[in-house]
């Protein structure tokens, strides 16, 4: 019985020390403007565990810190794809992307090559 008892403790300690209070990742996600930005960036901050994000409108990269104790990557992509914006090989359903503001539709040609610099 000792032994299971210590055996469970090794167990437990491995797995908190596994865990990642700090984990970061990054991934592609489609937006055009400023207000994408903050669409995307509140998504995130809005999910449990997040500390950190940041989203560049040349790149789309997105940038996340999170706590892998309280999430994971696909929940984070899963509010990201509520929010209305696609995660690479992702697609928001067709409700949440015209939730999006009309300056924001990123599927459109004529939206991204109106915030295209010329």
């Amino acid at each position: 019985m000792k032994k299971l008892l210590v055996l469970a403790l090794m167990l437990t300690a491995t797995l908190t020390f596994a865990q990642n209070k700090n984990a970061k990742a990054s991934m592609e996600v489609d937006g055009v403007c400023g207000m994408c930005k903050a669409r995307i960036e509140k998504a995130c901050l809005n999910t449990k565990g997040v500390k950190f994000a940041t989203w560049s409108i040349e790149t789309h990269e997105l940038k996340l810190i999170y706590d892998d104790r309280k999430t994971d990557v696909n929940t984070i992509e899963k509010q990201v794809l509520a929010a209305g914006h696609d995660v690479k090989g992702k697609k928001a359903t067709d409700e949440a992307y015209a939730s999006v503001h009309a300056c924001c539709k990123y599927r459109e040609d004529d939206v991204v090559d109106a915030h295209t610099p010329k």
